[in-house]
Formats: structure tokens, C-alpha cells, sequence
């Protein structure tokens, strides 16, 4: 009799961890979801910090392209100033001194007017990648929508499942011995979720070491609640036919 209350026991605290896992995994779960969002919001973040890094370097190229057209306006006026000079110069000396300069001036200006081409060019690609770019936040944003509204709906389904197993869990608790409740409350903390492991074949499933044979024999007579002696949780016969379907817990 002693035995099959024993076994009972160990059957309600199987129910028990079952139960345990569960919510240890939905807390798991759900504490994912707050991070996935982030994720997600910081994609779009990205995207806003490249596209305005991209409109101020466009911004900057738009003022120096300007400047460098205000400086070619200059020595086009230059060049005009220094040809009509030149038509009243008589000396060949002067003549020559006065060419020497309209080269000079020209040569800065096509200088110049091959940095505005190269502007041109840059703002050109930019405003390219800036069109890209605001169209791929769009549907970044379309995708991260959709994206939270399915992980808050997720969590919503882990916080109904959690309120089911924590109106569960009492009705398990209750149903335990209190000294077997309390070692089972301890193991759980500090076997780092696992208060209870199966032994097959001689073997703790938990920790991987073989139990001695004399205990081994012990958990088969079942008038006893055992632990590992190497990992010291709570030990029962994996390879009994009682013991071999999941513990039913929503």
C-alpha cells in the first residue's frame, strides 16, 4: 500500500514539474517578446539614421557645389575683365603676361567646373540610394507591423496559457506531502529547474551517472522516495510502464 502511495506521489510531482517546465518556458518566451520588438524598432532607427545622414551629406554637397559655382561665375568675370584688358594693351610683353593670366584663370575654372561634375555625380548616386533606401524603411515598416502585432499576439497566447498553469499549479501542490513539497521546492531552485529526473537503465538521466546498485534496487521496490546521490534530485524507475506517458498539464 505504502508503495502505491509512493507512486502517486511521484506521479502528481511529475504533473507538478510538467507543470513547472511550462511556465518556465512561457516565461522564457515571453521575455523574448519585448526584445524582438526592440529588435525590430531599431532596424527602422537604423534605416531613419542612415537616410538622414544621407539628406545631410546631400545637404552639404548642395552648399559646396553652390560655392564652387559662385567661384566660377567669379573668374568667368575675371576672364572677361582680363580679355577686354588685354584688347588695350600695346607692349608684347604686357600681350604676353595678359594671355599668361586668361590661361591661368581658365585653367582654375575648368578645374572647378570639374568639381561641380563631380558633385553632380555624387548627388546624383545619393539621391539614387536615398530613394532606395526610403523605400526599403517603408516596407520595413510594412514587415516590423506586421512583424509586432504577431509577436504581441504571441504573447498574449503565452499570458493566457500562464494564468491557466498558475491556477493549475495549486491544485497540484495541494495534493503533495508538505516535507515532499519543500525538498521538491528547494531542487527546483537549485538544480536549476529540474527537481525530478527519470533513472534508466541504472543511470540518472539528469546528471548521466550511474546509480549504485543497491540504491537502484531500493527505487525498484518503490517504498521509498529516493535521490540521485550524485545530483540529488528526486529519483523514480523511468523504465516503469506507469511512468511512461507525459504528465497531463495544459
Amino acid at each position: 500500500m505504502r508503495g502505491v502511495l509512493l507512486k502517486r506521489q511521484l506521479k502528481i510531482l511529475l504533473e507538478l514539474q510538467a507543470c513547472d517546465d511550462r511556465i518556465s518556458e512561457i516565461l522564457r518566451k515571453s521575455a523574448e517578446g519585448p526584445v524582438k520588438v526592440q529588435r525590430l524598432k531599431e532596424i527602422l532607427e537604423e534605416f531613419d539614421k542612415q537616410i538622414r545622414e544621407s539628406e545631410d551629406r546631400l545637404e552639404t554637397l548642395k552648399k559646396d557645389r553652390r560655392g564652387v559655382e559662385r567661384e566660377v561665375q567669379e573668374l568667368e568675370g575675371r576672364i572677361e575683365k582680363s580679355g577686354i584688358k588685354l584688347s588695350n594693351i600695346k607692349s608684347n610683353k604686357e600681350y604676353t603676361a595678359g594671355l599668361k593670366e586668361i590661361e591661368d584663370l581658365r585653367s582654375m575654372k575648368f578645374s572647378l567646373e570639374d568639381r561641380v561634375l563631380q558633385y553632380m555625380e555624387e548627388m546624383e548616386a545619393l539621391e539614387k540610394d536615398l530613394r532606395d533606401r526610403k523605400k526599403r524603411k517603408g516596407e520595413a515598416a510594412l514587415d516590423t507591423e506586421k512583424a509586432t502585432l504577431s509577436i504581441l499576439g504571441e504573447m498574449n497566447e503565452l499570458s493566457r496559457k500562464l494564468e491557466e498553469l498558475q491556477r493549475q499549479r495549486p491544485l497540484l501542490t495541494e495534493k503533495i506531502e508538505k516535507g515532499l513539497l519543500k525538498s521538491y521546492s528547494l531542487l527546483l531552485e537549485r538544480r536549476r529547474g529540474q527537481a525530478v529526473t527519470a533513472v534508466v537503465r541504472g543511470v540518472c538521466q539528469a546528471c548521466h551517472i550511474g546509480v549504485p546498485p543497491q540504491q537502484f534496487n531500493d527505487l525498484l521496490k518503490g517504498d521509498a522516495i529516493l535521490t540521485c546521490p550524485h545530483c540529488n534530485r528526486i529519483i523514480y524507475w523511468g523504465e516503469d510502464q506507469e511512468f511512461q506517458t507525459e504528465p497531463g498539464v495544459g
